[in-house]
């Protein structure tokens, strides 16, 4: 019997060494996933001009969504990366020369707000047209043998700076504007990310897109889901908890504000969140 009892304490210490390994790991991958680079001048990017009435010439982006960006009957839009014509892949590259010549603190704050997330969202797709085929964008390794995923490496330089995913989405977009539907407008490629909207961000039309996107997200399951009583949601309220309350009652909230009836009904009687998932595969075409 002692020995049993031993035993058993062995294997709930192993379980608890698995689980605190596990919570170090979901902890430095937070920590990854929402830092840019340390060398971002973020206060250069606070500049704006709100007298400006200057637009942004989406155009191309736009022929490149209406071609490949097919909605899929589960609710998921998938970006068809295989049937890309070089042509194509041409307009993508002179689309993001463009926006890299672009003065962008001479812009007002919603064309600079449309002119980050249509940056971001082309060049995502770019990185993955340039390495695909490949399963998922995690598997684009471009800042060294122990990276995962593309998001660190400059890519990009605009007035003068080299910039990553990361410092647009983290270090301009997130820390600019504090606005938690950011998340459901950049895109990482991936199925469990909000949809990649069909038509470029504009500056007249951003945050009612935002919206929509956002009641797109909350409302199917890869966004939030209600079994047998119990909460699961994207681990991006897991990861970027701070932009959501920083608890499960702000998570909570947050869904209820952009939920439909039935799940707003449901959410009434939620007091916690019971699980986190995300599918990191790309969002091809099947």
């Amino acid at each position: 019997m002692r020995m049993k009892h031993v035993q058993c304490n062995g294997v709930a210490r192993q379980r608890g060494d698995i689980v605190a390994f596990l919570a170090g790991c979901a902890l430095f991958a937070a920590l990854i996933i929402s830092q840019p680079a340390a060398a971002l001048d973020v206060s250069h990017w606070q500049k704006k001009d709100e007298t400006s009435s200057m637009a942004i010439d989406h155009a191309k982006w736009a022929d490149i969504l209406e071609a490949y960006l097919v909605p899929d009957d589960d609710g998921v839009s998938r970006f068809d990366y295989g049937a890309v014509r070089d042509a194509d892949r041409a307009k993508l590259k002179a689309y993001l020369a463009d926006l890299q010549a672009v003065t962008v603190t001479s812009l007002n704050q919603d064309e600079q707000f449309a002119y980050w997330m249509n940056l971001y969202n082309a060049l995502t797709i770019d990185v993955v047209l340039d390495h695909y085929p490949v399963r998922s964008i995690r598997n684009i390794s471009l800042s060294g043998f122990f990276s995962i995923g593309p998001w660190k490496a400059p890519l990009v330089t605009v007035e003068g700076q080299d910039l990553s995913l990361d410092d647009i989405e983290h270090g301009i977009l997130r820390a600019l504007w504090r606005d938690p539907r950011i998340h459901y407008g950049v895109n990482c490629a991936s199925i469990g990310c909000p949809n990649l909207q069909p038509q470029p961000f504009s500056a007249d039309t951003v945050h009612e897109v935002l919206d929509q996107a956002a009641r797109e997200y909350v409302n199917h399951s890869r966004g939030a889901r209600i079994e047998n009583g119990r909460l699961k949601v994207s681990s991006i309220y897991s990861w970027f908890k701070e932009d959501f309350g920083n608890n499960d009652a702000g998570v909570i909230a947050h869904l209820t504000q952009y939920a439909n009836d039935d799940l707003k009904a449901k959410l009434a009687d939620i007091s916690r969140v019971n699980g986190y998932d995300y599918d990191w595969t790309l969002n091809d075409v099947e």
